[in-house]
């Protein structure tokens, strides 16, 4: 029978309740609160089932498996369907649909990102959760991710990152799919949903194509998250015991055990979900980054007015109180909800442990990293969240243009890596 780390169990339990009880008189706003919730529901899902967007390359290159590659394209076409039914019966203009330029902004911010989630072993989402797993790289890399999405502010006012190649009917701002199928008897959303399910069942092949191909040839290790899931998984089927409610077994089962990659992808779908529902727009996270910069900076006496007029951003995001931010308190909520999967799950003194030594080839590799994805979401309009997830989700053609650079420069990323520096990714 597996067991529960008691101590840190009860800690996060006691976080949790506090959280859950105590975060709305904190906050004072019921739309902050859901933001909260949210937050802590993505935090602990990204952290117990073990998922992530950088793994989709970093573990296909250096482990051979594409399993988290599989799951994202699970995902994709779940929150896909969900989105199309919420346009086609509530009527697209009542969304905040994240309908990205394709532009060569989007094309080398995507290469950039890729190379720097490669680096720096995590993405926009990622750097948070890894805050508890791994805080010295994490902060590191959360420091030079705000450093680069600061210095790209103005950059992204450029017009070869606002215009954009190609739009269609409804979006000058990029390609809405259900647009190309208006014939379809579903205003486009029928063709919108078949064309994006194809596009998940050709990556998805290809994945699965490639990892048979690491296996035949003998360069497929493996990734020891995943060994970990179906070890978990094979222990429960093989416990055919009764098992008491109230039991040590049953707490383990209910809080402990990893989730396996397609329960996060359906979690996180239905978290998705939600936001759209009652937001109206999808997941963001890298743009508060370069805030969080400019509040450091404005500690250190840089004045507003001189912050301002660098970024060319509004005087609000800088000054007002922090946690009146909605985005702000989605991105603390993630840290604490991976906070809270790892005490339940019982692996946070381990990791923190683990983590704790880095030599300075490492720490300037995730200096680099950071600033790369920070940067790149500037050019891109977003992140792996930005960019990449909400786009697909939302049926605009430049998650998938996105996709493609993002994964090939998270390829290049990792073979740099390994040739210059000597590193492989053990996560």
């Amino acid at each position: 029978m597996n067991k529960l780390n008691k101590p840190e169990f009860i800690a996060g339990a006691a976080i949790l309740v506090a959280l859950l009880l105590g975060g709305g008189l904190f906050l004072g706003d019921t739309a902050l609160y859901y933001r909260m919730l949210v937050g802590l529901g993505l935090g602990y899902t990204l952290t117990r089932a073990l998922f992530g967007f950088a793994g989709s390359a970093n573990r296909a290159y250096n482990g051979g498996s594409t399993k988290l590659l599989r799951a994202l394209c699970l995902m994709f076409f779940l929150s896909a369907v969900v989105v199309a039914a919420l346009c086609f019966t509530g009527g697209a203009e009542n969304y905040g649909l994240w309908v990205n330029q394709i532009n060569l902004g989007l094309i080398v911010g995507g290469l950039l990102f890729g190379i720097g989630m490669a680096f720096s072993m995590c993405c926009a989402s990622g750097v948070l959760t890894d805050i508890v797993a791994g805080p010295p790289r994490a902060l590191i890399t959360l420091l030079f991710f705000g450093i680069g999405v600061f210095v790209g502010f103005p950059v992204q006012k450029q017009d070869w990152v606002t215009n954009t190649f190609v739009h269609s009917s409804s979006f000058e701002s990029g390609v809405f799919l259900p647009d190309l199928f208006t014939f379809d008897g579903m205003n486009g959303y029928l063709g919108a949903l078949i064309l994006t399910g194809l596009l998940c069942l050709l990556v998805a092949g290809l994945a699965k194509w490639y990892e048979n191909y690491r296996r035949k040839n003998g360069t497929y290790t493996g990734i020891d998250s995943e060994r970990l899931q179906e070890k978990a998984e094979i222990e429960m089927l093989q416990d055919e015991s009764a098992t008491p409610v109230l039991s040590e077994s049953t707490a383990y089962r209910l809080f402990a055990k990893p989730w396996t990659l397609k329960t996060g992808a359906v979690i996180i779908t239905i978290l998705f979900a939600t936001l759209m529902i009652v937001t109206g727009g999808g997941w963001g996270a890298s743009t508060p980054y370069g805030y969080w910069f400019g509040r450091i900076l404005h500690l250190f006496g840089v004045s507003t007015e001189a912050i301002v007029n660098f970024t060319q951003q509004g005087e609000g995001p800088f000054t007002v109180p922090f946690f009146s931010n909605a985005m702000n308190v989605q991105n603390v909520s993630i840290i604490l909800g991976a906070l809270i999967a790892a005490l339940m799950m019982g692996v946070f003194t381990q990791q923190v442990k683990e983590s704790l030594k880095i030599t300075p080839k490492e720490a300037l590799i995730y200096i680099v990293g950071g600033f790369l994805m920070g940067f790149g979401t500037r050019l891109s309009n977003g992140c792996n969240v930005g960019a990449l997830y909400t786009p697909i989700a939302n049926l605009s053609l430049s998650g998938w243009v996105y996709f493609i650079f993002l994964f090939g420069g998270g390829m290049l990323g990792n073979m740099i890596k390994k040739k210059y520096f000597a590193c492989k990714i053990k996560k």
